[in-house]
């Protein structure tokens, strides 16, 4: 192994997103998802080097819990807590490890079972992280009875229309598209098609944002396979549907988080300066991007990251909107057409591994009821505050242009047999059978995943 080996998203899967009701536990939701992206992968267990786990909600040693479903075969296995950022926070540490040579075949998984409604802090004996951050909010915009993190993004939706001319239509408009593009995402929370009235119309939140601009809590899961180009070259009939993480840059807040300003507050300059240095090291600029999955846990965070990511000139991104240049038929760019968090879900822990397999499965070609036109690069955008953002760019293996392939050819040549992109699915015993360590497998730990997915099924 060397160091700065190249690193491919192999393998992904996910699934469903859900509402919080315990109908489905953690393990057995990151447990669907982790076998997979191994079938997805064609690898089984005892390929995986190196464990990552992300989630936010819960105690230590989840992934271990998780992980040891799979097998226990003593690999280490990392538990991540990074906010809204966990779960793409998990792949850079997967890549660097690759990237460094300290493993060929890391294995993600992003799960996260959250309480109904707003999310609240469960140690509330002790300092919050954005503690010094709310306090300054509340100096400078006045304390309100919404929830914390839809004040701050309220408030930067109402500095961005003060600065730049923005109208509450616009904000909702991003909305609409979101929910629209849900429509064909088997794996989408919400899959219901809203009008412009019918958003603005929803119940007001705060600053321009209504209910249905808002990312609700969710449970659900997501993994993928990262490997080194030295695995992949050991598997070269797996080359077409291997995803070159072509750039990738993690920053944290810069001082200006305390500049007075909203749109400073929910991290502006650190996903401006992630988002630069990711399409430098892939050696590309924001108009080569043709699908991008960004964070939109509000719509005002979708506006804001217009104009953050360089999509549109600065203070334009409503205009940018107006044309429609977001959505299909535009100007060649589709934002979140997996329906992103607003319509998806936001897991948290699992939804940096979400977008990851919508951008993996547009650039296979794959996403074909949803496909974005002549996709070969593609950005990831994964926000958390307190704060952390990752932003990831990918091309295929290739160097080709996603192009549809139909249902029956992606099952006739996946190991899960049919097409996981469009359709969600539970996994069988056989395919769970099919990945797990052939040889340090214990059922005990396994034991009520197996029977609720038998259930299931």
């Amino acid at each position: 192994m060397t160091s700065n080996n190249q690193t491919f998203v192999l393998g992904v899967g996910m699934t469903q997103f859900i509402k919080p009701r315990r109908t489905r536990d953690y393990p057995e939701l990151g447990f669907e998802a982790g076998v997979k992206a191994m079938l997805d992968a064609q690898i089984t267990y005892d390929d995986v080097e190196t464990g990552i786990a992300c989630y936010c909600h819960g105690d230590s040693c989840y992934g271990q819990r998780v992980f040891y479903q799979f097998g226990m075969t003593s690999i280490p296995i990392f538990n991540t807590n990074n906010a809204c950022a966990t779960g793409s926070t998990g792949l850079f540490l997967a890549r660097t490890m690759i990237q460094r040579g300290a493993a060929d075949c890391v294995l993600v998984v992003g799960f996260e079972q959250m309480r109904p409604g707003s999310i609240k802090t469960v140690w509330d004996d002790r300092p919050h992280p954005v503690a010094p951050l709310q306090s300054l909010m509340e100096k400078e915009f006045g304390t309100h009875a919404s929830p914390r993190n839809t004040q701050f993004f309220g408030n930067a939706g109402t500095e961005y229309m003060q600065r730049y001319g923005a109208q509450k239509e616009d904000f909702a408009e991003i909305a609409r598209i979101s929910h629209e593009h849900s429509t064909r995402n088997p794996y989408a929370q919400f899959r219901t098609e809203y009008s412009l009235d019918g958003i603005m119309d929803s119940t007001q939140i705060h600053g321009p944002l209504t209910k249905l601009q808002c990312s609700p809590t969710s449970d659900g899961a997501a993994a993928a396979v990262l490997v080194s180009e030295n695995f992949l070259k050991s598997r070269p009939h797996l080359r077409s549907q291997a995803i070159l993480i072509a750039g990738q840059a993690m920053r944290t807040d810069t001082t200006s988080v305390y500049s007075g300003s909203a749109i400073d507050m929910v991290g502006f300059q650190m996903s401006q300066q992630a988002a630069r240095a990711a399409l430098a090291e892939a050696r590309a600029t924001p108009k080569d991007i043709k699908v991008c999955e960004l964070h939109d846990c509000f719509s005002a965070n979708e506006m804001v990251l217009l104009d953050a990511l360089g999509f549109s000139e600065p203070g334009k991104a409503h205009e940018m909107v107006r044309r429609g240049d977001i959505t299909y038929g535009g100007n060649g760019l589709i934002i979140n057409p997996s329906g992103g968090l607003i319509s998806k879900g936001h897991p948290l822990g699992a939804t940096g591994l979400a977008q990851c397999a919508e951008l993996v499965w547009q650039l296979r070609g794959w996403a074909n009821n949803r496909l974005a036109p002549q996709v070969d690069i593609a950005l990831q955008h994964n926000l958390g505050l307190g704060g952390a953002v990752v932003v990831t760019v990918y091309k295929r293996a290739d160097g080709g242009i996603a192009t549809p392939i139909s249902n029956e050819e992606v099952g006739r040549s996946s190991y899960a047999g049919y097409n996981p992109a469009v359709e969600a699915r539970y996994i069988t015993p056989q395919q769970s059978d099919q990945v797990r360590s052939k040889n340090h497998r214990h059922d005990h730990v396994f034991l009520d995943t197996a029977a609720n997915l038998s259930a299931r099924i």
